[in-house]
Order: C-alpha cells, then sequence, then structure tokens
C-alpha cells in the first residue's frame, strides 16, 4: 500500500535545500530537484523515488545530501528508481 501526503515548501525546507547547493553536493541549476530531497527529508519520507539519474539517484550525490542531513540532525534519507520500490503483481 502506498501512502501519499502532500506537503509544501517551508523555509526550513528551502534552507536545506540551498545548504545542498552551497556545499557542491550540485549545481544552483538543481534548485527544484535539492527543495525536492529537502522536503522528503523534513517530512520523514520513508524513501524517495526518482528517475533522475544526473541530481538524485546518483550514489556521490546521495552521499553528499544524507552527509549534509546527518550534520544538520536529519534521518538519512533513502533515495531510489521506482523499479527498486514496485513490484509487479509477478513479484518482478
Amino acid at each position: 500500500m502506498v501512502n501519499v501526503e502532500r506537503v509544501e515548501l517551508t523555509d526550513e525546507a528551502k534552507e536545506l535545500a540551498e545548504l545542498y547547493i552551497s556545499e557542491n553536493v550540485v549545481g544552483r541549476t538543481s534548485m527544484a530537484d535539492c527543495q525536492h530531497i529537502a522536503l522528503a527529508t523534513i517530512n520523514k519520507a520513508d524513501v524517495l523515488a526518482s528517475w533522475n539519474f544526473k541530481h538524485i539517484v546518483n550514489l556521490e550525490r546521495i552521499r553528499g545530501y544524507n552527509s549534509i542531513n546527518f550534520r544538520e540532525g536529519y534521518q538519512m534519507t533513502e533515495i531510489r528508481t521506482p523499479n527498486e520500490i514496485f513490484r509487479d503483481e509477478d513479484g518482478n
């Protein structure tokens, strides 16, 4: 079962996203991606699913996001592709 909750972009999420940028996890053009990750982190999402392999589902970047999250007192955020999360009715 999938639980979906709508969240709003808060000042806290904007500040965390700005940290990702200022610490060079990704460049400024990836601000929307950083806000997405910050919102998932602050709202304690079980997992963030994305097809964005360049800026989100990328081991080096995930380590960068989570390093900042840990240092700032947030939980580590699971970031995966939808294929890693969802299974079809045959279990594949």
